[in-house]
Order: C-alpha cells, then sequence, then structure tokens
C-alpha cells in the first residue's frame, strides 16, 4: 500500500462523471480521434466544454449531498496513445500536468460541496473493448510509468486505470503506481457473459492482483450491470469476499456487447429505468460500494438518475 491514504478511505459516497468521450461525440459532434480527449485541454473551446461537462456531475454531488471524484480526461493519453496521435513523450506528459491543472482549477471552484478529490484517469494500452496482446507485468509497468509518474508529479490523489481487460497489466498498472507513491483503483471491464475480454473471470482477476499487487480498491466499468451481474455469481466466502474489495460502479446503460457498440453509428442510451433498477441489484451485492458513476453512453442524466434512484439513496444512507 501506498504511504497516502486512498481518497475514498473515508467511506463518503462518491459521484463520479459518465461517458465523457460519447457525450462530447455525440451531444456535443466534437471530433475526438483516438477517442482521446485530452486534446481538448489545450483548446479555448474544449477546455469550456469540459468544464460545462464536470460541473454538470458537481450538481448531482451538490443536490444529493455526496462527495466528487474530478477524474481527468486523460484515458487516452498514455504514451503510446499520444504518440500515435503525434505527440510524444515529453508533450505527452505535458498533456497529462494540464489535464489536472483544469479540475485542480475546478476543484478551487468547488469548496461548497462536501468533498472532492482528483482522481487521474488511466486508460489501456490496448483498445479496451478487445483483449489485445498479452502483456508482461514488468512490461506494463514500464509502459504505463510515463502517464503515472505525470499525473502523481501533476498532484492527483490518485490514479485509477480504466476499462482493463487483463489482470496482467493491472498488475503492472499498480506497481508503476506503487514506484512513485500514488494511491491507485484498478477497473476492469466485462463481457456479456460477466467475463474480462480476455476470457478471465473477475473474481480471478481480483484475486491475482491481491496476491500479487493488491490495488487500493477495484471498480468495473463499462459494461451493462447484467453484464456485470454474471461476474459476481458464485461463491465468494472462501478468501474472504473478493467482491468485498469492489469500491465502484461505472456501468454502460446500452446492453450491448463490446463489439457492438463499437460498430454502432449512433448513440444506444439505453432504457434509463432498467439502468437505475439493474444497478440497484448490483448495489445489494457489493458490501463496499461508495462510487458511482457511468461510462459509455451514459451523460449527466444518467448518473443523476443512479443518484436520485434506489442505488444512489443506499449508498448516502450507509455513510
Amino acid at each position: 500500500m501506498s504511504g497516502t491514504p486512498p481518497p475514498w478511505d473515508d467511506a463518503a459516497a462518491w459521484v463520479t462523471d459518465g461517458g465523457l468521450e460519447t457525450d462530447l461525440i455525440f451531444h456535443h459532434g466534437v471530433d475526438l480521434p483516438g477517442f482521446a480527449a485530452f486534446p481538448l485541454v489545450d483548446d479555448e473551446r474544449g477546455r469550456d466544454l469540459l468544464e460545462h461537462y464536470y460541473l454538470g456531475y458537481a450538481d448531482v454531488a451538490r443536490r444529493v449531498g455526496a462527495g466528487l471524484l474530478l477524474e481527468t480526461p486523460t484515458w487516452r493519453a498514455g504514451a503510446a496513445w499520444a504518440a500515435s496521435l503525434g505527440h510524444d513523450v515529453h508533450a505527452a506528459a505535458g498533456l497529462n500536468h494540464r489535464a489536472v491543472d483544469l479540475v485542480h482549477a475546478l476543484r478551487g471552484r468547488l469548496t461548497d460541496l462536501l468533498a472532492v478529490r482528483v482522481v487521474g484517469t488511466i486508460g489501456p494500452l490496448g483498445d479496451g473493448y478487445v483483449a489485445g496482446e498479452r502483456l508482461d507485468p514488468d512490461d506494463a509497468a514500464s509502459r504505463h510509468l510515463p502517464q503515472v509518474a505525470a499525473l502523481a508529479g501533476a498532484g492527483v490523489d490518485a490514479v485509477t486505470a480504466y476499462t482493463l481487460t487483463g489482470a496482467a497489466e493491472a498488475v503492472g498498472v499498480v506497481r508503476a503506481a506503487r514506484s512513485v507513491g500514488v494511491p491507485v483503483a484498478v477497473s476492469f471491464t466485462v463481457e456479456t457473459d460477466g467475463t474480462l475480454p480476455d476470457g478471465t473471470a473477475l473474481a480471478d482477476a481480483v484475486r491475482r492482483l491481491e496476491r500479487e499487487a493488491p490495488a487500493d480498491g477495484y471498480l468495473v466499468n463499462c459494461a451493462h450491470p447484467d453484464h456485470v451481474a454474471r461476474a459476481l455469481d458464485g461463491d465468494d466466502s472462501h478468501d474472504g469476499g473478493w467482491r468485498s474489495r469492489i469500491l465502484g460502479l461505472r456501468p454502460n446503460a446500452s446492453t450491448l456487447s463490446h463489439a457492438e457498440l463499437d460498430a454502432a453509428e449512433t448513440l444506444d442510451e439505453g432504457d434509463l429505468d432498467l439502468l437505475v433498477d439493474r444497478t440497484e441489484h448490483l448495489r445489494q451485492r457489493l458490501p463496499a460500494l461508495r462510487v458511482l458513476g457511468g461510462c459509455c453512453g451514459t451523460d449527466v442524466s444518467h448518473v443523476a438518475a443512479l443518484w436520485a434512484g434506489p442505488p444512489g439513496r443506499a449508498l448516502l444512507g450507509a455513510r
């Protein structure tokens, strides 16, 4: 464990955001080459869009009386992805730093909220919807380290790696974070059958991390709650309850598979009532849940509904 306590260790309920990239593309007509939002921090209109986006979730946190996680728009800002968009390692580090500066400035305007924390967002080395290459944990650590170090150096309270498709890369992310002393969470995605894209059971992925490189917490993102529910099946009592290590959910509203979403030319915003209902079913099975937001296809209306509905009310009542 790192020497700095993770920002969610105070057991507060935390609002986080939704599907940043799909919101920008489909609701604001923004072209995001490589599905990357981080270049917007160097564009005046882009910064305005990002600020407006985050302030919507601040309003949700304000209304319900929860804490707010401001998560940087850097899911695609790792060195390899940044290089594919024409940014060398030095430029990528600067963009990560300026992304943190942007959300730090927003935090300074949100002093009326219960609590606000800045989280550096990390994405997978590969696509996120497919398993891709088999990674060695040490190689993954070295490849993630430039971004982790840049985010830590810019002063984030923690880093979270989202949409990871296998446990080996997650081990590398945690090792990179530990090497620079920043708290770290790992978020896996699952397919419609509840397994990770590389075929690993979610339980086995969490157990491997707990053996080799324990994160400060785990989340699941970019999958409909019905898909996540299949990942929670089975008995976890023999190992102390791996489900009790899951602290956050950022579900998709759509019930489509990753392959179907990848091929879609229009946005599937899902059934809002179904999203709320199924997320509540998940909450009842995840005793440590305290972070709630959305992922692809969701916007502030989805996250507001989750917090106004049974899942959010239960989290607030558990504080």
